[in-house]
């Protein structure tokens, strides 16, 4: 009986290798990284321009006279009298501005360092320490933030001035200030997530009293949080009108006083001078930011990632 040979089979045909997809590129973090569209980089340059220009077109008439404010075309480019107008602002007498900065110096930042520290302070009792009340407590501090001291806080507030008899003094712009819901509560959510209650029970073990845990291991965890909180307070603080028009006078005004008394004209306002005097009074916030800029983001990237 014969056998039949088959064929041999034909050869597979190569397979395509498995097409690689092209990596995605990748932070420091190691996490994805977005590239930004075409409309995304538009919209962006769109929006960093709407916002830079308030400040360029306080420049440009800072710069120049009056008579530059109300042109049409408007002018876009600088003048030479920047520094004939602050020499003007700062040595006019119905304006004071160099007092209104000393007076504004004294209250903000006597309202910032105060707040900084009774917010870190009771945002640890909130956060890390158990007692009766705590909760109820922390509620009646969220509470405060929903009621605008615009509306509802003025008039009993300036009634208690008058009978303090603090009226056109220091006090009166610095104590409604010192202690904030906001400051409290930011400060109780970054302690949560910035100290493990691992080394607070460690500290304890080895002796530690209270004040000694939140001085020794506590503040330093909250520097990042504390620098972006002491800014905002400042910020808030020095751009404050309303209620230091209440209680102060002409002869005591803060920076924001005094750039109403530029304002205030017979017959027509300077604008080249009020736009001087706003240009002076951001001066000392710029400053801020350039120092402390990098601080405040990080302080908010390491806030927002903390699990």
């Amino acid at each position: 009986m014969s056998t039949v040979l088959k064929p041999p089979a034909p050869a597979a045909a190569p397979t395509a290798p498995p097409s690689r997809k092209r990596p995605k590129r990748r932070g420091e973090s190691g996490a994805h990284v977005l590239e930004p569209t075409a409309l995304t980089r538009i919209g962006l340059i769109a929006v960093v321009v709407l916002s830079i220009f308030p400040l360029y077109w306080m420049i440009v008439i800072a710069s120049r006279t009056t008579s530059a404010a109300s042109k049409f075309p408007p002018v876009l480019i600088p003048g030479g009298n920047l520094g004939q107008n602050i020499e003007r602002a700062l040595t006019d007498p119905q304006a004071n501005l160099l007092l209104g900065l000393q007076n504004s110096f004294i209250i903000t930042g006597t309202v910032t360092l105060a707040v900084v520290l009774i917010s870190t302070l009771a945002g640890f009792a909130f956060a890390k320490l158990r007692f009766k009340g705590s909760k109820l407590l922390m509620f009646g501090v969220m509470a405060t933030m929903m009621v605008p001291l615009q509306h509802l806080g003025l008039v009993p507030l300036y009634l208690m001035m008058v009978k303090l008899d603090w009226l056109d003094t220091y006090q009166a712009a610095i104590l409604p200030f010192l202690v904030n819901g906001f400051g409290i509560f930011l400060m109780r959510q970054y302690t949560l997530q910035s100290v493990p209650d691992e080394i607070i029970e460690a500290a304890r073990i080895d002796g530690a009293t209270t004040f000694k845990i939140w001085w020794r291991i506590v503040l330093p965890a909250l520097r990042p949080g504390m620098v972006v909180l002491g800014l905002l307070t400042f910020m808030l603080n020095w751009n404050e009108f309303l209620w230091p028009f209440l209680v102060l006078s002409s002869e005591t005004p803060t920076i924001q006083l005094a750039i109403r008394q530029i304002s205030v004209g017979l017959y027509s306002t300077d604008l080249s001078m009020v736009f001087t005097g706003t240009l002076i009074s951001i001066i000392p916030i710029t400053i801020l930011f350039l120092i402390f800029g990098r601080q405040i983001v990080s302080g908010i990237m390491e806030g927002s990632t903390k699990q």
